[in-house]
């Protein structure tokens, strides 16, 4: 199977040296151009504008550019970035906005600071849903692609953070349509009249999470930029995007009030709302275990799975192209940060365990003081007084990785 390289632009399928020079150059004149910079600020100018200039210069000059292009890592930069950004959200700022997002973000701006506010949660939540493990969803501070190289790949964690920022998204402008933070959206109005569940029957009222809203507002701002290229990383990414969205909505509860002679509860009137979002996480990391690894077929329409003893269906299911790097070692190629300093539990068999966190490398023990609140007592009214503990614990970091002998002889 070919290696995939990122998406848009990143993954071109590059067959020989001057294609590559020639997509590099146009790819970043193209970027710069769309920004409003003008082509000279690229050290590019157009025949009429350059005669005065000697042919033999212009051609290193030129060289230079497109060497200078080739050698700058190429990492698209995605909405993801809106997190980083906050209340300082100005769509025109935005790096890795394509056309349709960007039009999306200055017809809405407030939708977009729901999001925002959205995407520091669900990255939160993939940091929680992987913190045993190698790859722990770790970022890059005031980097616009947010988790760096390690997304190019098409692997099983690009699957589960596609998967979450897609959820995150509607999780986020459902919340807000239902708290009235949002002029074109409110609560669900199309819940009305009766309806009968295990304990009886119901009136529709309340306020009912507008799930529908914020699935369609999400896939047409998250997929935009996938519906602009055909390849079998955007055909994953769509793929994976609707699995989150969809897991926001399977969570949905029924919540009720009741009314009647002391709380008899002989009539409900009964609403629709969002469970917790660590319902939507859980959910997704065990779709994360069970990912099925896919290629496209041969009209570029659909997936074909790789083993052939599959007998699922893979609708709801995660899908990757790329077996994952084990992450054992720091590889900037790959996005891979290593293990080295991780903490782990010493104990433990299975994934945050010393032996499978370090990669076999061995740990090291330190002896820390932790103060914990301790003692704790009510006091009349209305508090709780606790003394400070100390506690001496054992902490067990993974080793660094060994340099070969060879590499200290001079």
């Amino acid at each position: 199977m070919s290696k995939a390289y990122g998406y848009d632009g990143g993954r071109a399928g590059v067959k020989d040296f001057h294609t590559l020079l020639h997509s590099q150059y146009m790819k970043r004149r193209n970027m710069m151009t769309s920004r409003g910079l003008p082509e000279k600020a690229m050290g590019i100018r157009n025949g009429a504008r350059n005669q005065h200039h000697s042919k033999p210069i212009s051609k290193i000059y030129f060289i230079f550019i497109l060497l200078l292009l080739m050698f700058t890592p190429i990492v698209d930069s995605s909405w993801w970035y809106i997190g980083a950004l906050g209340a300082r959200v100005i769509c025109d700022n935005i790096p890795g906005l394509v056309n349709k997002q960007r039009q999306l973000c200055q017809r809405h701006p407030d939708l977009m600071q729901s999001i925002s506010e959205g995407a520091k949660e669900w990255i939160k939540e993939c940091q929680h849903q992987f913190r045993h493990h190698r790859w722990n969803c770790s970022t890059l501070d005031r980097d616009h692609t947010v988790f760096g190289r390690v997304m190019l790949r098409s692997s099983r964690e690009a699957a589960f953070v596609y998967a979450i920022s897609s959820a995150g998204v509607v999780y986020a402008i459902t919340r807000a349509c239902s708290q009235g933070e949002l002029k074109i959206c409110n609560c669900d109005s199309q819940k009305r009249g009766q309806d009968s569940d295990d304990k009886g029957n119901f009136d529709w009222g309340g306020c009912s999470d507008n799930i529908n809203y914020g699935i369609k507002f999400a896939k047409a701002f998250v997929d935009a930029r996938e519906r602009m290229v055909k390849d079998a990383r955007a055909l994953m990414n769509l793929h994976n995007n609707r699995c989150g969205r969809m897991a926001v909505k399977r969570f949905m509860k029924l919540e009720c009030k009741c009314h009647g002679v002391s709380g008899s509860c002989s009539l409900r009137t009964c609403w629709l709302a969002m469970s917790d979002f660590r319902r939507t996480g859980d959910y997704l990391r065990k779709k994360y275990n069970t990912a099925v690894e896919v290629t496209m077929n041969q009209d570029g329409t659909g997936f074909i799975v790789a083993d052939k003893d599959f007998k699922g269906s893979t609708k709801n299911e995660l899908v990757f192209v790329e077996n994952s790097p084990d992450y054992c070692l720091m590889d900037r190629a790959a996005g891979s940060l290593g293990t080295a300093g991780r903490v782990c539990n010493k104990s433990s068999r299975g994934i945050d365990g010393c032996e499978v966190m370090c990669c076999g490398r061995g740990y090291d023990t330190m002896r820390v003081k932790r103060v914990t609140k301790c003692e704790c007592k009510f006091k009349w009214c209305c508090a709780v007084e606790c003394k400070d503990c100390e506690n001496v614990v054992d902490v067990h970091t993974c080793k660094p990785h060994k340099r070969p002998d060879w590499l200290d002889v001079t």
